[in-house]
Formats: C-alpha cells, sequence, structure tokens
C-alpha cells in the first residue's frame, strides 16, 4: 500500500482529533481542556486543508482564515472565563467551575 500525501495528512489530523477528544474527555484542569479543544480545531483545519489542496480548491483555504479567526475568538473568551473562575474559586479545576450551575 503506498501512502499518499492526502492519507498521511488525514491520519495525522485523525490522530490529531483523538488525542485532543481525550484531553477534552480526561483532564480536570480546564486550561489543558482549551488546549485540548485547539487541538480539535487545528485537527479539523489541517483536514480542510490537505483535501483543498489535493483537488486543487482555494475556497477550503480561504475557509481557514474563518476557523482561525474563530478559534482566535473562542480563546481570548475561554481565558477569559478562565482568569474569572481563578478570582472566585482560586482554582481552575472543572470540578470547581460545577458550583456556578443554578
Amino acid at each position: 500500500m503506498i501512502l499518499n500525501t492526502l492519507m498521511i495528512t488525514q491520519l495525522l489530523a485523525a490522530f490529531l482529533f483523538c488525542i485532543g477528544c481525550l484531553i477534552v474527555m480526561f483532564r480536570k484542569n480546564s486550561l489543558i481542556v482549551l488546549l485540548g479543544i485547539e487541538l480539535i480545531l487545528n485537527a479539523c483545519n489541517l483536514s480542510i486543508v490537505s483535501f483543498s489542496h489535493q483537488y486543487g480548491l482555494l475556497e477550503g483555504q480561504i475557509q481557514i482564515f474563518f476557523i482561525i479567526t474563530i478559534a482566535a475568538a473562542e480563546s481570548a473568551i475561554g481565558l477569559s472565563i478562565l482568569l474569572n473562575l481563578y478570582r472566585n474559586f482560586g482554582s481552575v479545576k472543572t470540578s470547581e467551575a460545577q458550583a456556578l450551575r443554578g
């Protein structure tokens, strides 16, 4: 079996996506959970760019700029929430955030 560039990048994207999902599911630190979410988004970006490159389409690569912008906004909002969580509870663990529920 010959591994071409598309197959290698899709395998890498799948691996990064799985690692990101495992981080989100099993970590207790909220900052690490945000890093896992970013890893998932970057895996999706890699997948879109590799398909776009393989088929010679520019639209997929243009969509990546919007996805990166949304990811940056998500990181800024997530970090501000974590900062307020740390100020109020003195910790960024997800178990401390359970107290915020109504």
